[in-house]
């Protein structure tokens, strides 16, 4: 019987997660200008070789380290600001509307009609179904193929800083958990620019800080 771990279900195995970066081929078998071989049918978009001509905005490499040492190497650009706020507003708005929905349904909307005319009461259950339902969106899609809807819709996919492969299940729920818990209990629209907009000026590698709590980036795939 093998002992080789089984890959989670729902996910790709190592083998077959076209975006995970590709170990170099052995000295010998590669070509005379020192590039790596070309992976015969694997239709990932990082067959090309990678430059190594500098970091991801034209300079050296973080640290001045070699390209052995970069870890976004191999990897799809890093994806701009811009677009993963446009992705994450449209995920916001999908995952609001089955929220309103529900907390209609179950009676925890946060405006009650009474007598006095509409009285704002911030409810605890219309809270606790947002932070499940957006955990649960942005955990099974990110887990499954590195991308919620609105990612896919804009070219944008979610990758292991280490190496590039989809996320786990475990990486995509912390990922999640610290983006979504404070957003639907206290000062979402605060936290969602904090924790979301902290990536227009991280460098090098563009990271919300949802990104640095899983170890992730967000690349662009088209």
């Amino acid at each position: 019987m093998s002992s080789e771990p089984h890959p989670e279900p729902g996910r790709q195995g190592p083998d077959d997660d076209p975006f995970r970066k590709r170990q170099p081929p052995p000295e010998g078998e590669q070509g005379a200008d020192g590039g790596r071989a070309a992976e015969a049918g694997s239709g990932s978009p990082y067959d090309a070789p990678p430059s190594y001509a500098g970091g991801p905005y034209g300079g050296p490499p973080p640290g001045g380290a070699g390209p052995g040492d970069d870890p976004l190497a191999g990897m799809a650009p890093l994806a701009d600001s811009g677009r993963r706020t446009l992705a994450r507003i449209v995920d916001m708005v999908l995952v609001g509307i089955v929220v309103w929905l529900l907390s209609w349904a179950f009676h925890v909307t946060d405006y009650r009609l009474d007598s006095q005319g509409v009285a704002a009461a911030r409810s605890f259950g219309q809270g606790l179904i947002a932070a499940v339902l957006y955990i649960a969106y942005d955990t099974i899609l990110t887990a499954r193929r590195g991308q919620t809807l609105g990612k896919r819709w804009l070219g944008l996919r979610v990758a292991d800083l280490a190496d590039g492969a989809t996320p786990s299940t475990r990486t995509s729920l912390i990922r999640a958990a610290v983006l979504w818990i404070p957003f639907a209990f206290c000062c979402a629209c605060l936290w969602t620019a904090f924790c979301g907009g902290w990536s227009f000026f991280d460098k090098p590698y563009k990271q919300g800080l949802h990104d640095k709590a899983a170890k992730t980036v967000v690349v662009s795939v088209r």
